[in-house]
């Protein structure tokens, strides 16, 4: 799971073999995560409830009259009911994702060519390092092809095309990459997107996408001369949503370290006074969280968010303003915002980022769902371009 330490500046080599799913596309644009609902029928998560033990109340069930339980029989309060139905809930969750298949546990590690050695990042040589992972890609592409994996050949020469600007390539196993949209050298505003489950070379076509779509609506946004970039950091091996990793801060906290120094060599090759926001989607934003503390960022935006492990702003000890938002159609919601320490294993991310508890700016994402964040003409991406922007105050609170 884990990622050696750096030997290069940003294109620091890995040996993952974690494997992706083929998922089917999102009805939205999405970075990530085109699972409509996580208890589809390949994860259906069944709750088991002792008897006895107080559940929460459903609708027609008010607080003061518990529902039966299976005997007919009314369980009596108990004090911590609350907190034992979460942690039961939780193990339900964890041992679902022990007991499901893997979908891509089998397939074999893909070929490529180890990243190559560049020099330190800087403007000038921004050119040089779009130009070797370009050749890179086009290498893998071709190693790909000759292993029979007619898809990943396909997704790395269309990373390869002479238009994409890459910072980093790594077209082994799973696959990362980092890419440029806009002039990074002289924007004034930055966004970097971070993505959360299920995002790979292999469907790094819909991140892109996303990465896109707010990249034309900041242009269009932008006050007159005023430039900006995104960029679409795959700098991680994400978990699988069907896996045990979904569930924990495990990928994030190897993630984190590589975020903040990947940001600190970003600044090195952009404007010095250049705002820059963090864009966090769903388990991207347990990975924002993890790496907040330390990191270089003006503001730190988090849509979709399971939690970020964190129980407040506060805790997560970062200058940059930090918001929070969830569309009304996104099943996120329903994901038990709390942790609980099972198998020696802590499950689950705390408090809900978008709760007056945590003490985000929450802002409006209108009817988004989980995949629909970065949907044209959405309130979430309306909302997203105006926090690259630097306009606090154009942000409508949810």
């Amino acid at each position: 799971m884990g990622h050696p330490h750096h030997t290069t500046h940003l294109n620091a080599p890995t040996d993952n073999t974690s494997c992706s799913t083929d998922a089917q596309p999102p009805t939205a644009i999405a970075p990530h995560e085109p699972h409509p609902h996580p208890t589809t029928k390949a994860t259906r998560v069944v709750r088991v409830v002792p008897v006895g033990t107080q559940t929460r109340p459903r609708a027609g069930y008010p607080p003061t009259d518990p529902r039966p339980n299976s005997l007919g029989t009314h369980p009596t309060r108990r004090p911590g009911g609350r907190r034992r139905t979460r942690r039961t809930l939780l193990a339900t969750l964890l041992t679902a994702a022990m007991a499901a298949p893997l979908s891509g546990a089998a397939r074999p590690q893909i070929p490529a060519p180890a990243p190559a050695v560049l020099p330190p990042l800087t403007a000038t040589t921004l050119q040089t390092a779009y130009a070797a992972n370009r050749a890179d890609a086009a290498r893998a592409a071709d190693m790909a092809a000759a292993h029979g994996d007619t898809h990943r050949a396909a997704a790395d020469r269309t990373l390869a095309a002479p238009s994409r600007h890459l910072l980093t390539f790594d077209g082994r196993g799973a696959g990362q990459a980092t890419e440029v949209l806009g002039d990074l050298a002289h924007a004034e505003h930055i966004a970097v997107l971070v993505p959360g489950s299920d995002t790979s070379l292999d469907t790094y076509a819909r991140f892109h996408k996303a990465a896109e779509v707010l990249y034309t609506d900041l242009t269009h946004r932008a006050p007159r001369g005023t430039r900006t970039a995104v960029v679409a950091w795959l700098g991680y091996e994400t978990p699988a949503t069907v896996s045990t990793t979904v569930t924990t801060t495990t990928r994030a906290e190897e993630a984190a370290p590589h975020l903040r120094a990947f940001v600190r060599e970003l600044r090195a090759a952009t404007k010095p006074q250049a705002h820059l926001s963090l864009i966090c989607h769903s388990y991207g934003t347990v990975v924002c969280g993890r790496a907040a503390h330390g990191l270089d960022a003006d503001d730190i935006a988090l849509v979709g968010s399971p939690g970020t492990g964190a129980d407040s702003v506060a805790a997560l000890h970062t200058r940059a303003r930090v918001w929070a938002a969830r569309g009304s159609d996104d099943w996120i919601a329903n994901v038990p915002h709390t942790s609980a320490t099972l198998f020696g294993a802590t499950v689950g991310f705390g408090t809900d980022p978008v709760s007056h508890t945590f003490g985000a700016r929450v802002f409006n994402a209108g009817n988004a769902n989980h995949s629909g964040y970065f949907a044209p003409g959405s309130a979430s991406l309306t909302n997203l371009a105006r926090i690259t922007l630097g306009d606090p105050s154009e942000v409508p609170r949810a």
